[in-house]
């Protein structure tokens, strides 16, 4: 069962964590930024584009004793699904059969998303409940990036209670294969573009053979 926050943020600032802002200096701004409202709470057009560009994240769940576990779960751009302003979905593949996330979910639907974008030095904090629904054929198919090669074993629903931002500091800034070879690709081919000018104008240029 949910907890209920007054203030979206509570679903991190605890009491101990408010004590240690207060101690370090940094509760007042964050008093001011509750005074508004807290972390955001639905999924805007800002965030369901991000999710969409997305090719992994990682998915932080708990036993019931408090033992944390992170997940990888990665896919092709768009294999993260926007259901409603609440909810994003993905399709769950077969790995090694630890089910410790599943485990985890069977006994604390308290869960954390978070989506790394390096290229752009951007990150994105999600909190809130999950849960796997593994008798709905439909939904999880549905959920499958076309074409990808991996076997769906069930679905993975995910409720936002909360969702914040980072500031980019100290990311170090990285780029996925697929998108490095695509612009050495297009540099390449301008390359060679300018190679067979400049050997046309060069053969514009050579001097005529004496008769």
């Amino acid at each position: 069962m949910s907890d209920v926050h007054a203030i979206s943020s509570d679903v991190a600032f605890s009491p101990a964590v408010k004590a240690i802002q207060t101690r370090k200096g940094s509760r007042d701004g964050y008093a001011e930024m509750e005074a508004h409202g807290g972390f955001r709470t639905a999924i805007d057009e800002n965030l369901a584009a991000f999710l969409a560009s997305a090719n992994s994240f990682y998915l932080a769940t708990a036993s019931a004793d408090g033992q944390p576990y992170i997940q990888h779960r990665g896919g092709p751009a768009g294999f993260i699904k926007i259901l409603d302003k609440s909810t994003i979905a993905f399709a769950d593949y077969a790995g090694n059969r630890q089910f410790i996330t599943q485990g985890n979910l069977s006994e604390n639907p308290k869960a954390y998303i978070f989506v790394m974008d390096y290229a752009h030095r951007r990150r994105v904090k999600l909190w809130g409940e999950a849960r796997v629904v593994e008798d709905d054929l439909a939904l999880t198919r549905s959920l499958m990036p076309q074409g990808y090669r991996a076997r769906p074993e069930q679905a993975i629903l995910f409720k936002v209670e909360a969702w914040d931002t980072n500031c980019p500091q100290h990311i170090p800034q990285k780029f996925d294969a697929a998108d490095v070879a695509a612009a050495l690709a297009t540099r390449d081919a301008r390359i060679a573009e300018l190679e067979a000018e400049l050997a046309a104008l060069k053969g514009q240029s050579a001097p005529a053979s004496a008769g």
